[in-house]
């Protein structure tokens, strides 16, 4: 409750505590004079209250009850109800905001809370616990939303789900692209939404080179993502594909040196990259890494897409984009942000290109 004007903190306590009381909850007090009151509240059944009241005009109730059935639920509604009441009689009109929160569930054997790029925790429609393993380096879940589908998340950070084919369609160029016929190289993808997506253009040849962590998400996308991945994971060859389960950068390197060049690079490397190579000390030295081997095997009229982030994240974004000004060679690059539907956030794409020079 964020009221109009300041809180006299006994009347607010004097008028709340028939509420508790009924529910046969015991009190205790914390006056800290200028600072206001802190109230507890606990019930034999182990549930309990904290009414936070400060002086300067706001309430605060954080209620705590283990109910697992609808009619404990309904009693919480009413408590609550009772307090809203209570409140909106002793201050007359003088309440600025009432805002209610819905229930965080804690311990429960489905997780639902996942956090933003940028920090926000976002509550999923998540039902059902589809896969759930540890490899070497991280924890692998997919999860089941009732509007998203399959979601996979890598050690807590949402990376695709069966909705986001606008993610793959922008990592890809958004249908912009011709790869008829065209030499292909994608850096991860484990999930294998992009190579599924691509094979169906005929390209000439896919290479996707899937870093050794990722052969566990691989067993569990073509298990259990074949909404994104079709079935171009259930063989390692296709007609025009091949995928490698190896780590991506000695693969650059070896190809770099065999002068093999590709028409696209696509990075769908995870965002927090894994590494324990001194030459790759910190995440922008490994990006820039990659980058630079990226543009080695790159045609000079090709072209490399990468996520970026969510847009929010400015400062991260700009720091991207410092680093495209210290590769080996002169490149360009445009963005574009798109919606990933189970993301619940705008995602920057990047599209770069080396620079043409004048001869």
């Amino acid at each position: 409750f964020s009221l109009n004007l300041a809180a006299d903190c006994n009347a607010v306590l004097k008028a709340l505590q028939p509420i508790f009381q009924e529910q046969g909850m015991t009190e205790t007090v914390h006056n800290w004079e200028d600072h206001g009151y802190l109230v507890t509240y606990i019930k034999k059944n182990g549930s309990f209250a904290n009414l936070r009241i400060h002086p300067h005009g706001l309430v605060l109730v954080d209620l705590q009850s283990y109910n697992d059935d609808m009619k404990g639920r309904e009693e919480v509604d009413q408590l609550l109800n009772k307090v809203e009441e209570r409140m909106k009689e002793l201050f007359h009109g003088n309440i600025k905001r009432v805002k209610r929160l819905p229930a965080i569930l804690r311990g429960g054997v489905i997780d639902r809370y996942w956090p933003t790029a940028d920090g926000r925790l976002v509550e999923y429609d998540i039902d059902e616990v589809v896969y759930d393993e540890d490899s070497p380096f991280q924890n692998i879940k997919i999860l089941h939303s009732k509007q998203f589908g399959n979601i996979l998340i890598l050690s807590g950070d949402v990376n695709l789900a069966e909705s986001d084919l606008a993610y793959t369609q922008a990592i890809m160029g958004s249908g912009k692209e011709d790869y008829t016929g065209k030499e292909v190289l994608i850096l991860g993808g484990g999930d294998g939404g992009i190579l599924y997506e691509i094979v169906k253009l005929k390209p000439k040849m896919v290479t996707m080179v899937a870093s050794n962590i990722d052969q566990m998400v691989i067993d569990g996308c073509k298990k259990h993502m074949r909404k994104t991945c079709g079935d171009v994971l259930d063989n390692l060859k296709g007609e025009c594909y091949q995928v490698l389960i190896e780590d991506c950068i000695p693969v650059l390197k070896r190809y770099a040196k065999e002068g093999r060049m590709f028409d696209y690079v696509i990075n769908d490397l995870t965002a927090v990259p894994i590494s324990t190579s001194p030459e790759e000390d910190s995440t922008w030295e490994f990006l820039r890494l990659i980058l630079d081997l990226s543009m080695k095997v790159l045609k000079q009229d090709g072209k490399y897409f990468t996520q970026g982030n969510c847009i929010n994240l400015t400062d991260a974004l700009t720091l991207y984009e410092e680093q495209l000004s210290r590769l080996y060679c002169p490149v360009e690059f445009s963005k574009e942000t798109v919606c990933v539907p189970s993301y619940m956030e705008l995602w920057v794409f990047y599209t770069i290109w080396k620079k043409q020079t004048d001869i």
